[in-house]
């Protein structure tokens, strides 16, 4: 495959987290993934969506490795098979906007697929991962052959346009406090807890990053969370002591943070 050569070539020459290249393999079969969220999973039955993925590649990205950067070219899309990623863009100033964080199953760079040529966003792998990558060509092709396949990634879009304008909802009309709490809530629904704790280490500046405010704000906030014991910490490590009570506390919103 020509084109996703030409891509990864692009992206290894301009990865400036590490300084090894993406690996590369085609070994891995969709037949024996078990990620059952996949649209490409969900839709193996279909004979010409198997044959479709025979023409995938597998990436093995590192700790810390972009595999997407921000104005590149869109060739294609990809899927999550191992690991957890974090989607972002640069605002004013050079500013980081964390738009979300994706885990396995989930598709990166869906929004500049088939409407523009350059991705809006950036991605970074939080933990060493593996992804499935489908060109752009035989995607289009796949989705024009198949109905279910097409009317699956529809909804796929409904559902990623109602998180957004939730998002957009809750950075207008919710405080720095809730958007912080909302932020740990969501954290806590999409990757759940580990020995107590988050099941994804973030840094100060990537929740508040995330949660639009600033490393300062969310400090201070943390610091009164754990005051009243609503959450716990160590080092990086978050964990929600009361959950209910948090939930109280954005109650009024009848709305969270995507998950």
């Amino acid at each position: 495959m020509v084109l996703y050569t030409n891509t990864l070539q692009t992206l290894n020459n301009n990865i400036s987290s590490s300084k090894s290249t993406i690996g590369i393999s085609n070994s891995f079969s969709c037949g024996v993934c078990k990620n059952q969220d996949c649209l490409i999973k969900q839709n193996l039955n279909i004979h010409s969506i198997s044959t479709f993925t025979q023409e995938k590649n597998t990436l093995k990205c590192k700790k810390g490795q972009q595999f997407i950067i921000e104005g590149a070219p869109v060739n294609g899309l990809f899927f999550i098979l191992k690991g957890t990623v974090k989607v972002f863009r640069t605002g004013i100033n050079g500013r980081e906007q964390i738009v979300r964080f994706a885990k396995e199953g989930e598709i990166i760079g869906h929004r500049g697929f088939g409407t523009e040529e350059y991705f809006s966003i950036g991605a970074i792998a939080l933990q060493d991962a593996m992804l499935c990558y489908f060109s752009k060509d035989s995607l289009q092709e796949a989705l024009l052959d198949n109905p279910k396949f097409a009317y699956d990634m529809m909804l796929f879009y409904a559902n990623e346009l109602n998180k957004s304008e939730s998002k957009v909802k809750s950075i207008s009309q919710m405080t720095v406090r809730e958007r912080v709490i909302d932020t740990l809530l969501y954290i806590h629904r999409k990757f759940g807890d580990l020995n107590g704790f988050l099941n994804l280490p973030l840094s100060r500046k990537e929740y508040a990053d995330y949660a639009g405010t600033t490393e300062e704000q969310v400090i201070r906030i943390f610091s009164a969370l754990k005051k009243e014991k609503l959450i716990s910490a160590k080092g990086k490590k978050i964990g929600i002591i009361n959950t209910s009570l948090l939930k109280n506390e954005i109650s009024e919103h009848n709305y969270y943070l995507d998950s």
